[in-house]
């Protein structure tokens, strides 16, 4: 795992495959995805405060992998969309992704990861929900990638949180393997009309000034 610091309240930790995210508000603790199985042992060691809560953009396995872990072991809230908590918690199946010609090679590379334990989901979030850490953390639903993907948008300190709906592996873009992508392109589109500084990402490096304008140009260049 690399530890990744983007501002003095925020930390990205990056795993062979996706990331996480690490929010601090004095001592208490806000993570953004938990990797996956196996990771919180890694996560853990970066925890210098109270995990208070657990966010999880969407179901899949890099994303929600080590929550059950952490969520039983710090008595954090976990916090999914309404539409991910069946998967999350083990009671329904996720839809595939629905691949462009050009990510079938992708896919193709990507490792055969662990699958994620069913993990309890204590707070099914919805579109506008505002959460309790970063001054106020807005939900915004961004379907497409998955059915209830969602993004976090701190409006104070001009934080985004994209999950998989962007990506920024070499350019600021749409991310890959959607399930709908005509939705998921309407997601890039509606990120990119929030107002925004820094940006993270469950894949690619972190927009840490002027992320608005990278969200803009990936939106203007996607139809």
């Amino acid at each position: 795992m690399d530890l990744i610091e983007v501002l003095p309240t925020l930390h990205v930790l990056r795993f062979p495959v996706g990331a996480a995210c690490l929010w601090r508000d004095g001592d208490e603790l806000t993570l953004i995805d938990s990797g996956t199985a196996g990771a919180a042992p890694e996560i853990e060691e970066v925890l210098e405060g109270r995990l208070r809560r657990i966010v999880l953009t969407h179901w899949h396995e890099d994303h929600t992998g080590s929550a059950a872990c952490l969520a039983a072991r710090h008595g954090a809230e976990v916090v999914a969309h309404r539409l991910e908590a069946p998967v999350i918690r083990g009671e329904a199946a996720g839809a595939p992704p629905v691949l462009e010609e050009f990510e079938i090679p992708i896919r193709a590379a990507v490792p055969v990861l662990p699958p994620a334990p069913p993990c309890r989901v204590d707070r099914e979030a919805a579109d506008g929900d505002v959460l309790g850490f970063g001054g106020g953390a807005v939900v915004v639903a961004v379907p497409g990638h998955t059915d209830g993907s969602i993004a976090v948008h701190l409006p104070g300190p001009g934080v985004l949180f994209t999950g998989d709906a962007v990506a920024n592996v070499g350019r600021t873009a749409l991310g890959v393997f959607n399930t709908d992508r005509a939705r998921a392109v309407e997601s890039l589109h509606r990120l990119a009309a929030l107002e925004a500084d820094t940006a993270v990402f469950g894949h690619g490096d972190p927009v840490v000034h002027g992320a608005a304008a990278a969200l803009r140009a990936a939106a203007a260049a996607t139809r």
